[in-house]
Order: structure tokens, then C-alpha cells, then sequence
């Protein structure tokens, strides 16, 4: 009995990777992402090793994320109106080049903080790009009655990346003495991951894909793709509530370097252990994601509530052991915001717009960081470390709360969800009513 409930619980959870195109690309995007967080840890340590300051960290992870808030509305275009494949092999190359100029840069020896400004810039430039197609891609993939799975399980890559890289990166450095060259190494390392997304690309078959129309070159674009979702209060209320959390809550790359080394007193090594932990967390709340059916407005607000508030509790812990066995907490809520938005936003837009509306989704996730983490680094050099949590769950909550009180103007939340048609079924692009919620 219990065999089969664990057959059923895996068939249902897994759903996605019966496709081959898909089961292809979060191969590859596996690969890529372990990369992708030892880098991010690498680069922070670089960037601590180098000046010592939680102010210049957070001017990295800002300048790494900018690219967001000034290219995202340029970049959903360009997701619309060319093939996605193609863009991703592009923004792929980019990244990739971009990561192997900052390890070489350290390995040998003369890399400088300017340096590491430009070139996090560089990357966040071809992130940006790369998000709104990648986001979108995904439904060229799969079948519609598969997305919420699909974003589900991309989420739980991301995730069980960010339980390997980290801690992989924290060892590597710390193996090779915990210097700048050391992070070059870990930094390098990532410049290769890329080569596995672009050739699981290269593997996939066209004929199996359910490509969007693409848009035809024309004037006013990125204003319809504004004024679309202008209209759309639901939309423009999950917006909302991912702005606060990705502006004040979502910078734990920054929060636990500086809980590990200024709070507690610690190393490389346990700095990447902390990412490992907060991933479990983080990739338990992505696999609850993947099984759901449909994606709820209310679930994007009380997650989100539930995350402030537990960044709040993680700020207070007395110990780095206690603060490492609370971030699993911290990752499930926080990976429950994420999910429930994305899925949400994507199912509910019309497939001619879901690339610029996917691009505004990211950058106003993304997009607040520059803003966010400088503030956050200057906190810690002002007020300390805790309160980067303290006061960044706070934030998220409170404006939560208002987002709510905004956009729905005292009546409350619309009691909506958003169901793919199952069996391949046409896309209405309308919102379901939830009897009961």
C-alpha cells in the first residue's frame, strides 16, 4: 500500500519530466544552477575578502541585480518576438563569458572590487534577458495542464542546486586556503556549468514543442504590455506583494554571509553550509509547489505574510546553530511566495503577452534588489547584522498589508484561481472562481 501511494505521490509530483524537452532542459538547468550558486557564494567571499564591508556587498548584489529594474520591459520583447531557444543559447553564452573574465581576474591575482562591480553588472545584464525567456519557454514545453508542475519542479532544481552549490563552494574555498584565488577557482567552475544548458538545448526536438506567436516588430509594445497589466488588479496584487518580498526579504545571499561572519564569528565553509540549509527548506516548499493543481491570490499573500515574519524569528536566534536549524522555515516560506506568484502570473496571462508580462514579473522581483540590498548592507554596517533580518521581514510584511489594503481598497481578496484546461484544452485566459476558500 504504501508503494503505491509513493508511485502515485512521484507520478504527480514529477509530471513534467515525462516530456522529453523538458526532462532535457531541467537537466541541464541543474547543472547550471549548482554553478550559478557557487559562484554567488564565491563572489560574495571575494567581495569580503577584498574590503571587508557589508556596504560594498551589497552594492555588488545590487549592481548585479539593476540590470533587472532598466533592461526586464526591453527583454520581455525580445522573449516575445524571437524564439526563446535562441535567446537563452544567447544570454547562456553571455553569462558564461562573463564568469570565466571574473575568475580568471582572481585567480590571477589583480582582480579588483571595481572589477567585481562591472562584471556582476555584466552577468545581470544577461540575466535579465534570460529570465523572461526562460519563464515563458516553459510553456512551450510542456502542456498546459502541466505548468503549475513544471514551474513547480523548476523551482525545486533552482532549490536543490542552491543545497549543493553553496556547500561545494564553501569546501572548495576553504580546501585552497579561503583566499581571492580560491573564489576565481569556484568562479570558473560556473563558467563551464554553462556548456550543459546549451547543449541540452541543442538536444531538444522542435516538433515537440507548442510554440507561442511571435510578435511582429511594431510601435508601442512595451506600453501594451504596461497597460495590459494595468488592467489587471489580480495581477497587479501578486505583483505588489513580490516587491516587497523580493526588495527586503529575498537577499539572503547577502543576510547570512553577513549573520555567519559578523554574528557568529564564521568561515567560508560554514557560510556555504547556511545556503545548503535554507535550500532544504526552500526545496520542500517547491515540491508541495509542484502538486499543486492551480495557484491562488490568497496563498501569495499569506505566504508572504508567514515569511516575513519568519525572517524576523531568524534574526533573533541566539546561535548559529539555531539560526542554521530556523532557515529551513525561512526557504519553504519564502519558495512558497515565489511559486505561488509565477505560477499565478503565468497562467493567468494571455500567451501573446507572457513574455513581457514575465519580464515586469522579474523585474519587479529582481528589480527591487538594487534598491534593497544596499539599504540592507548599510544597515548592517550602521545597526548590525540582525537587523537585516529583523527589519527586512518586517518591511515584507507590512507591505504586504498594504499592497492588500491597496489594490483590493478595503473589499478584500478576490477569491480566484487560475486552472489550466486539462487534456490540452483551450486557454481562456480567464480566472476561475474558488467555491469555499
Amino acid at each position: 500500500m504504501k508503494a503505491v501511494a509513493a508511485k502515485v505521490w512521484a507520478n504527480r509530483t514529477f509530471t513534467a519530466l515525462r516530456v522529453r524537452n523538458y526532462r532535457l532542459f531541467a537537466t541541464g538547468s541543474l547543472v547550471s544552477n549548482v554553478g550559478t550558486w557557487m559562484q554567488r557564494v564565491a563572489q560574495d567571499w571575494l567581495v569580503l575578502k577584498l574590503t571587508d564591508s557589508g556596504a560594498a556587498l551589497g552594492i555588488t548584489t545590487g549592481l548585479q541585480f539593476l540590470p533587472m529594474l532598466l533592461f526586464s520591459p526591453m527583454a520581455g520583447v525580445v522573449a516575445d518576438r524571437f524564439p526563446k531557444r535562441r535567446v537563452l543559447m544567447v544570454t547562456q553564452v553571455a553569462m558564461g563569458i562573463s564568469a570565466a573574465a571574473l575568475g580568471v581576474l582572481a585567480i590571477s591575482g589583480v582582480v579588483q572590487t571595481w572589477h567585481v562591480y562591472v562584471l556582476a553588472f555584466v552577468f545581470g545584464t544577461a540575466t535579465a534577458f534570460d529570465s523572461p525567456a526562460r519563464q515563458a519557454f516553459v510553456n512551450e514545453m510542456v502542456e498546459p495542464s502541466m505548468i503549475v508542475n513544471a514551474v513547480g519542479l523548476n523551482s525545486a532544481s533552482f532549490n536543490l542546486a542552491r543545497m549543493i552549490g553553496p556547500a561545494v563552494a564553501g569546501a572548495v574555498i576553504a580546501l585552497l586556503g579561503s583566499g581571492v584565488r580560491a573564489t576565481g577557482w569556484v568562479i570558473l567552475l560556473n563558467a563551464i556549468s554553462y556548456v550543459s544548458v546549451l547543449y541540452s538545448l541543442s538536444l531538444m526536438r522542435s516538433e515537440e514543442m507548442h510554440p507561442s506567436p511571435l510578435l511582429r516588430r511594431a510601435r508601442g509594445q512595451l506600453g501594451d504590455g504596461l497597460r495590459y497589466v494595468r488592467n489587471r488588479p489580480d495581477i497587479l496584487l501578486v505583483l505588489g506583494v513580490v516587491f516587497c518580498a523580493g526588495t527586503f526579504g529575498l537577499n539572503f545571499q547577502l543576510t547570512t554571509a553577513l549573520m555567519a561572519t559578523e554574528v557568529y564569528g564564521m568561515g567560508a565553509g560554514e557560510y556555504g553550509i547556511l545556503g545548503s540549509v535554507l535550500a532544504i527548506g526552500s526545496l520542500a516548499g517547491a515540491l508541495v509547489a509542484a502538486r499543486r493543481t492551480s495557484s491562488r491570490q490568497r496563498l501569495v499573500v499569506v505566504s508572504a505574510l508567514a515569511f516575513g515574519v519568519s525572517e524576523i524569528v531568524a534574526g533573533l536566534m541566539p546561535s548559529y546553530l539555531t539560526f542554521a536549524l530556523f532557515l529551513p522555515v525561512c526557504g519553504f516560506a519564502g519558495l512558497t511566495v515565489v511559486t505561488a506568484a509565477n505560477s499565478f502570473v503565468q497562467m493567468a496571462t494571455d500567451a501573446a503577452m507572457r513574455g513581457r508580462v514575465m519580464a515586469l514579473y522579474m523585474m519587479i522581483f529582481m528589480g527591487g534588489t538594487p534598491a534593497g540590498a544596499p539599504l540592507l548592507g548599510w544597515v548592517a554596517d550602521h545597526l548590525g547584522a540582525r537587523w537585516t533580518l529583523i527589519g527586512g521581514g518586517a518591511l515584507t510584511a507590512l507591505g504586504t498589508i498594504v499592497v492588500v489594503l491597496v489594490t483590493t481598497r478595503g473589499q478584500g481578496i478576490v477569491p480566484t484561481r487560475y486552472v489550466r484546461p486539462r487534456h490540452g484544452g483551450p486557454d481562456t485566459g480567464e480566472l476561475a472562481p474558488v467555491v469555499g476558500d
